[in-house]
């Protein structure tokens, strides 16, 4: 009897997971305009104006395992050919309640599009919107922690090696309670060519947030969501044979607040400078302050325009940014199902 049960659910099991596959499709887009006046930089004084489309298709083997193939094209206005560049997305998804894995090449909108500026620029969503490597992230209602590691070149004879590798996460310990711990690191390891040179060494440069939150979004009546943050932020660059660590360090502030489709945004930061390659090169500043003005231009079933005045401020410099974009999320939408 305990045999012909276990049979009877196995077949269940497995009859209902073939039940559950199916194909789908999702579609989305990211049109951009990002006037950047930087008086502190001036060669990075630029206009960014582009498209991203990526269309995908999704292979549901049941409701924890996905396979999702496409690809990701930009267009920046006025260049030539019409695609600057398009990228494959492949990869492998695994979802539960408290776990997520992900392998191959990835959207890293949703999942590290909230890092710190000052450790990934955000010109990287313009220019490289995927990751190409690994993710695990474990969540539950108190706790996240997210580890990635993303490629950015192989090594041949004449290229490095270089990838990066990082860690976030989150804790809540209440519920209710408006105090939070946040954690950001990331490191780059760039690696030489398979044929060294002889003035060629191998570097590491990145670093780290560690943050005291609170957030007041549903305790008050004044903002739709009103958060603030404190902490230290700490670098790290070494050229190796050549240099010991360097671990400048300095204190980094923040504070939120919406209301409807306003929001603002402020952020101060004032210790020694850091050179991160992937992140803002406004946090090489010993001070630094970002003030955004965001106007959410109107929201309508995954349609979103928003626009955004920066206003950037250090040691005897004041710079403006005025950045408009409109995107598009489909979201996945079954276009067949079928059996084993």
């Amino acid at each position: 009897m305990k045999k012909l049960y276990f049979t009877f659910l196995i077949l269940v099991i497995t009859g209902s997971a073939a039940l559950a596959q199916s194909i789908d499709v999702n579609f989305s887009g990211l049109g951009f305009l990002d006037n950047r006046e930087y008086k502190d930089f001036v060669a990075r004084s630029r206009t960014y104006s582009g498209m991203r489309t990526e269309l995908d298709f999704g292979l549901n083997i049941d409701s924890l395992n996905h396979f999702i193939v496409g690809a990701n094209g930009i267009h920046e206005f006025g260049a030539v050919p019409f695609f600057l560049k398009v990228n494959p997305v492949a990869y492998y998804k695994f979802k539960s309640n408290t776990w997520q894995f992900m392998a191959g090449e990835f959207p890293r909108t949703d999942l590290l599009d909230n890092y710190p500026r000052a450790l990934l620029n955000d010109t990287l969503q313009y220019y490289r919107p995927n990751v190409e490597g690994l993710l695990a992230k474990y969540q539950t209602s108190h706790f996240m922690e997210t580890g990635w590691i993303d490629w950015v070149s192989r090594q041949t004879d004449t290229a490095r090696e270089q990838f990066l590798f990082g860690f976030e996460g989150k804790y809540k310990p209440s519920l209710t309670g408006p105090f939070y711990i946040v954690h950001y690191f990331l490191l780059e390891h760039n690696a030489g060519a398979a044929i060294l040179r002889p003035d060629d060494h191998i570097q590491d440069n990145g670093g780290g947030q560690v943050k005291l939150g609170l957030d007041f979004s549903h305790k008050q009546k004044a903002f739709d969501s009103l958060t603030f943050e404190a902490g230290v932020m700490i670098s790290m660059e070494r050229t190796r044979g050549v240099d010991g660590l360097q671990t400048p360090k300095g204190f980094i502030a923040s504070a939120y607040g919406s209301f409807s489709r306003f929001a603002i945004f402020d952020e101060f930061y004032s210790g020694q400078g850091s050179h991160i390659n992937f992140g803002d090169s406004f946090y090489e500043k010993k001070f630094y302050n970002r003030l955004d003005l965001i106007f959410n231009t109107f929201v309508y079933k995954g349609l979103r325009g928003k626009f955004v005045l920066s206003v950037h401020r250090t040691p005897g410099y004041t710079s403006n940014q005025e950045a408009f974009n409109v995107s598009y999320d489909l979201g996945r939408r079954v276009i067949g199902r079928f059996k084993n």
